[in-house]
């Protein structure tokens, strides 16, 4: 698809800086000084062309694939040039992927797949490859988000000359530091997500001993995600069956908790929510800590802004608060959630744009 309100952009951008032309046939062609942008998840990946724009590219087509359903990064890369009827053609092309990256490889966690830059290369005939954990791209984002991109938890007070954070859950959970640098943010990647889940009442304790009985340890993941939220689901149930959400091995139960949650039509779904979100709330203020994120903290990832009435009750910021003696420092910190759903595309374009100019 053609990036809604971009149609209009796509016509006046000039030959020098999109090179995107249509022929006779009705056939968009793109030039080389396109960028290929990528955000490779366990659930979906997003694929888009860009065009430099300043500080923010702009997008001029992206498509979203099921990830599950190819068997590798370089067949979805092929599906991508066959809805665009040509071959793909780029400058410079960064893809963002849920998982580490060591030296241009990386092998996602959710599924069975590795990925490498110089595939990627070799596949698109151009030197200019990164590859980069998903939020770190994310937190690409953070400097290039307008207002209507996010919504405030906090308004904090913004400390221009300090370092960010970014939190998203998800298919998985991701954390990125921002640290300030040269008066820019620059991202530090992390796998804080799989670091050991820390119990702050009698009643998470009894979820972690759930946990560590169904995995061999808790770790946030468990909890702070979609498979997460099922997890504490199952907690909540105490294995027994759910009146609302019928099947909870599928795709859509955690998307399914969540409406029952936030409707309130089953106690059960309710207090997994409830319990969700306050963990969130309090793993963000840890990450804020960690990071001593007073330029904010950000809250990125598919699951937010589908559950954005939970977040803004108060439940959240509660828990994030509550980290005497730091609680005064913590109300300095804005904290926002992003809406932009392509936020983690948008920063692998950035980043591509750094590539070879």
């Amino acid at each position: 698809m053609v990036v809604p309100q971009m149609r209009e952009t796509l016509e006046h951008l000039t030959a020098r800086d999109c090179a995107g032309t249509r022929s006779g046939h009705g056939v968009t062609h793109y030039n080389p000084v396109m960028l290929l942008a990528g955000d490779v998840g366990g659930t979906k990946t997003l694929l888009g062309l860009f065009a430099r724009g300043g500080r923010r590219p702009t997008p001029i087509e992206i498509r979203s694939y099921e990830t599950t359903a190819f068997n590798s990064f370089v067949e979805i890369l092929e599906a991508f040039s066959r809805d665009l009827q040509q071959p793909i053609r780029v400058e410079a092309a960064a893809i963002g992927v849920a998982g580490p990256v060591v030296h241009d490889h990386a092998s996602l966690t959710n599924i069975t797949w590795a990925i490498s830059a110089g595939e990627i290369r070799e596949h698109l005939g151009i030197p200019h490859v990164r590859l980069l954990n998903d939020l770190e791209a994310l937190a690409r984002a953070v400097e290039l988000l307008s207002g209507d991109e996010v919504v405030s938890l906090q308004d904090g007070i913004p400390d221009s000359e300090a370092s960010a954070a970014v939190i998203a859950a998800g298919t998985g959970l991701g954390q990125a530091y921002l640290r300030r640098m040269n008066g820019r943010l620059v991202p530090a990647p992390s796998e804080a997500g799989h670091a050991d889940f820390a119990a702050r009442s009698d009643r998470e304790m009894e979820l972690v001993r759930m946990l560590r009985e169904r995995f061999g340890r808790a770790e946030v993941e468990h909890v702070l995600s979609g498979p997460g939220l099922v997890n504490v689901h199952r907690f909540t149930h105490r294995g027994g069956e759910c009146s609302v959400v019928e099947d909870i091995e599928s795709p859509d139960a955690p998307a399914a908790v969540s409406r029952a949650g936030l409707a309130g039509r089953c106690q059960g779904c309710a207090e997994a929510l409830r319990m969700f979100v306050s963990a969130y709330g309090a793993e963000a203020g840890n990450l804020a800590l960690r990071g001593l994120a007073l330029a904010g903290l950000y809250i990125g990832g598919g699951i937010a802004p589908k559950i954005l009435p939970a977040l803004t009750n108060g439940l959240f910021m509660e828990a994030f608060l509550a980290k005497a003696p730091m609680d005064e420092l913590l109300t300095r910190v804005p904290v926002k959630v992003i809406l932009n759903a392509q936020a983690g595309l948008l920063g692998a374009a950035a980043r591509a744009s750094e590539l070879g100019s």
